[in-house]
């Protein structure tokens, strides 16, 4: 049973391994998850801890336990990734235009909008007070989640859903997807495109997920036209602008979805390096250029045989 809606500016999808009152036990559990993050994480809620947190001037601010958690794997994601993915490209990606939810940034008339970037101050200027529960970023210095909160909201509605729903769980948030508990046979099929709310026909390949996270990463759907150029959402903290990348489109299968989703988004950014990048650290990814060309990295299934 499946179901799929409108959350958290993306499509939320709900598949469980059982019938109709499973889903229904899986998709309230679920809901409960998601809104938390939302009141939590959100960069364009005026009322979310994080938007309290980046207008703190510099003070340390004490949070909940969730905002804690985001921040950590934020924080843990920019160390293990070298700072490929920095949770402090908060204001570049302002300044650039995503300042609102999607649907506000490209309604707005994007041909007198005139982009500006500043430089991404660096993961390590954030202050995390365990003990007291604080934290605390510079004056001027705001937070992004975007590459680790949603993912983490995956692991955790799915983990949610298979326990209410008692029986396997598959939850996918946008190009995040998150599966606990025992798969159906042959494991869950999850289509693989350039936009996650891609037509049937528009799949380029589908394959069997049975554990751990799936996420892919892409440049060619959360756009917005700056003057006569177009800028997208994956920003390269090293120089605080839109990744310039061969690839369009990234997805990585691993033990967690934070973990998948922290791998594309450093693969994009990464360009050409990413290959190497990905097999050092044993991770399946399927890798299209600009061009349309598809590259498969560490075991990922050939497209015939995921087919």
């Amino acid at each position: 049973m499946i179901a799929s809606y409108p959350a958290l500016g993306t499509t939320v999808t709900v598949a469980v391994d059982g019938d109709g009152d499973a889903l229904a036990a899986a998709r309230a559990a679920v809901d409960l998850v998601l809104d938390a993050f939302d009141r939590t994480c959100s960069r364009f809620r005026a009322d979310s801890e994080l938007a309290r947190l980046n207008r703190a001037q510099g003070r340390p601010v004490a949070v909940g336990p969730l905002l804690l958690e985001a921040v950590q794997v934020a924080v843990t994601a920019a160390q293990t990734t070298v700072g490929l993915v920095d949770p402090t490209i908060g204001r570049t990606l302002r300044l650039a235009g995503y300042d609102s939810s999607f649907e506000i940034v490209i309604a707005r008339d994007g041909h007198s909008f005139r982009a500006r970037f500043a430089p991404t101050p660096g993961w390590e200027t954030i202050e995390i007070d365990t003990e007291r529960r604080t934290i605390a970023v510079p004056l001027g210095v705001e937070l992004d989640l975007g590459a680790t909160a949603k993912a983490l909201a995956a692991d955790r509605a799915a983990r949610a859903a298979s326990g209410a729903a008692a029986c396997g769980a598959l939850v996918a948030i946008g190009g995040d997807i998150a599966v606990c508990g025992a798969p159906p046979r042959g494991g869950w099929a999850v289509g693989i495109a350039d936009d996650h709310a891609a037509a049937p026909e528009a799949i380029q390949t589908t394959v069997a997920v049975e554990r751990g996270g799936l996420a892919t990463s892409s440049t060619t759907v959360r756009r917005w036209r700056s003057g006569d150029g177009y800028l997208h959402h994956v920003i390269d903290p090293r120089t605080g602008r839109p990744a310039v990348t061969p690839w369009r489109t990234v997805s990585v299968a691993a033990p967690s979805c934070v973990d998948a989703n922290v791998a594309s988004t450093a693969a994009l950014v990464l360009g050409d390096a990413a290959l190497p990048w990905l097999e050092r650290r044993k991770l399946p990814a399927r890798l299209v250029s600009t061009r349309g060309d598809v590259t498969f990295v560490c075991g990922w299934p050939a497209e015939e045989a995921a087919a």
